[in-house]
């Protein structure tokens, strides 16, 4: 099997911590071990804690709690991983054979469509597109037409992501409905990330899919939502006969989670703290997105964006005669800012920016000061050749 590279991640790891501004992330402000832990018994046995190996498919009390997350699934149903992209590897390295065909959501965390193009060979893309929202506005939704038209007899993953990356979209009821009813009809497995579940700006927690659809495998983590990416904490949720087999391919990549890591995500997932993490890290989205959408409308002549329903992360729309990837290259050489280019994501002339890592919101200002420059330094440039090519033109139909 061949690989291709992961082109956003691997520009994202490589340049995120060399930057003056970071808004490359998709999350919020990390948490520390002293927010989960208030108690000083808590922190000793924390200290205490032999650095052993954990069991490999995550403790029983830890898949206990993440069961809890989801309606009456039990720890059987739960294989604990090293991160959400470990959940989604040995999703697709379990499901997927030479031959086969995948289905994948774009726009997206391209990692799923490099996986099934690396383990299928094939992957059909149906895409979130502009909808209206019911109150007069526009929202990300998904293209039904679309998606019916990727899933064949042949599809044996449907890839879905909600809350969506990077658009920030939910499905609503209906669309959730044709998802169900596409992997039904094709009797294909049905892979959701959810890992962006609990970061919504407004509303209840997203409705997850898993007691939808039988064949269904949710991938999640503590990574985006929580707050803990250091934790290196994922999780699939499935059929206890599948999780049995994803254990059994766990097995040949990382074996098992770290100690600390699972006894601090059970303190995570414990259902009254999980809540209160939730609250904090809607507290930075709902402060800091206001932030964005002013800035984006006070450049409404060459920026748009949808609002994000949940997650720290804006897809913009840019008007610019550049594409995103040397437009994002150019940002991070010249203003020693990081954002994540639209073409990484499966979408061209857009840029998707992270506005909930940081405890400062001047930090926050000061990225998006940076890309304002940049981007009046283009508009003018743009300018002055439109301007040259109506003189000359002018002088040629003169002469």
């Amino acid at each position: 099997m061949r690989i291709e590279t992961f082109k956003m991640e691997r520009m994202q790891s490589t340049y995120e911590n060399l930057v003056e501004c970071n808004l490359s992330e998709s999350g919020v402000e990390p948490m520390r071990p002293e927010d989960l832990l208030k108690e000083e018994s808590e922190r000793r046995a924390l200290l205490q804690q032999k650095l052993g190996y954990s069991q490999s498919n995550g403790t029983e009390e830890l898949r206990e709690q993440i069961a809890l997350f989801y309606p009456d699934a039990k720890k059987e149903n739960i294989q604990v991983t090293n991160g959400g992209s470990e959940a989604n590897y040995v999703s697709f390295w379990s499901l997927l054979e030479r031959g086969d065909r995948a289905a994948v959501m774009l726009p997206n965390y391209l990692q799923t469509w490099g996986l099934a193009r690396g383990f299928a060979g094939k992957a059909d893309p149906f895409r979130m597109i502009e909808r209206p929202d019911g109150r007069g506005g526009r929202r990300w939704g998904l293209d039904i037409k679309g998606l019916q038209r990727a899933v064949t007899k042949r599809t044996r993953v449907i890839l879905v992501t909600n809350p969506n990356n990077p658009t920030g979209g939910v499905l609503n009821e209906e669309e959730m409905e044709a998802v169900v009813a596409a992997a039904r009809s094709a009797r294909a497995w049905l892979i959701v990330d959810e890992i962006y579940r609990g970061a919504e700006l407004e509303g209840p927690t997203t409705p997850t899919f898993w007691g939808r659809y039988e064949r269904t495998l949710i991938t999640s983590g503590l990574s985006k939502a929580f707050g803990l990416p250091g934790l290196r904490i994922g999780w699939v949720v499935g059929p206890p006969a599948q999780v049995a087999k994803l254990w059994a391919y766990h097995d040949y990549t990382t074996i098992a989670p770290g100690m600390l890591s699972d006894r601090l995500a059970r303190r995570a997932m414990t259902p009254s703290v999980r809540e209160e993490i939730f609250t904090r890290t809607r507290g930075y989205v709902r402060r800091y997105w206001p932030i964005v959408e002013s800035w984006v409308r006070e450049r409404s002549d060459w920026l748009s964006v949808l609002p994000p329903v949940a997650g720290a992360i804006a897809l913009i729309k840019y008007d610019l005669p550049i594409a995103s990837i040397p437009l994002v290259e150019r940002l991070r050489t010249e203003k020693s800012t990081l954002v994540v280019a639209g073409d990484q994501t499966g979408i061209p002339k857009h840029i998707r920016v992270g506005f909930g890592y940081g405890a400062d919101p001047a930090v926050l200002h000061d990225g998006l000061g940076r890309i304002d420059a940049l981007m009046r330094t283009l508009r003018t440039g743009a300018r002055r050749t439109a301007s040259a090519r109506r003189t000359t033109g002018a002088r040629r139909a003169t002469a």
